[in-house]
């Protein structure tokens, strides 16, 4: 039961007071995030990790100016492939191939199938998969984030754009999705802090079909 305890003592955190978060405690939570499932194990994201404060200063500008942008120990950004291709989708197969002492043409049939499935339905459509693997990553993550007893707030409230222009990820093929601040809440000045966690109830949200 520990990871639910964990959950509970989770909340969006509104204020942090700039604590830095340790070492092995950002690596714990990013390494989650790397170890999360995706589909065919394409992993069609990147996390990018900001500690610079006048980075910080630039994003809260276009993200609502949200103090724990500023106030976090490390702002950690998502951003998932702007679409798949031929290439992309082989050279993680191939790589994973290789790793596992296999010849590295011995996905080439997956590879062709799963494309042969991508590639009709579009560009958007290769977007909006790719970020909601990513948001399976960004799960992970703030599920770990509790387990270190750190505090995270997921956010998408920034201008994906900006993001993107900032950090160049256009350059790179990819596109901002969500971000998590994570630090340690702040004593003092967070309305949410105390509050009861308030989630539906377990018979109307589980549905069991036996």
């Amino acid at each position: 039961m520990a990871l639910i305890d964990n959950l509970k003592w989770r909340y969006a955190t509104k204020k942090m007071n700039g604590q830095v978060v340790p070492k092995e405690k950002l690596d714990y939570i990013l390494e989650a995030a790397r170890f999360a499932p995706s589909s065919s194990g394409l992993q069609p994201y990147r996390v990018f990790v900001i500690s610079n404060r006048q980075i910080l200063e630039q994003v809260r500008e276009f993200a609502y100016n949200q103090s724990q942008i500023t106030d976090c120990s490390h702002l950690l950004v998502w951003a998932a492939w702007d679409s798949y291709s031929p290439e992309r989708i082989g050279n993680v197969l191939s790589k994973t191939a290789i790793e596992r002492g296999l010849p590295a043409n011995t996905s080439d049939d997956y590879q062709k199938m799963l494309w042969g499935l991508y590639e009709p339905l579009g560009q958007e459509w290769h977007k909006n998969h790719s970020a909601r693997q990513a948001y399976i990553s960004f799960g992970f993550a703030i599920a770990a984030a509790a387990e270190q007893n750190v505090d995270a707030t997921p956010m998408e409230g920034f201008d994906t754009t900006k993001m993107d222009q900032l950090l160049g990820l256009d350059k790179l093929g990819l596109k901002s999705v969500v971000i998590l601040p994570i630090g340690y809440r702040a004593e003092e000045g967070d309305w949410l802090q105390n509050l009861k966690k308030v989630r539906t109830e377990k018979e109307e949200f589980v549905t069991e079909i036996a």
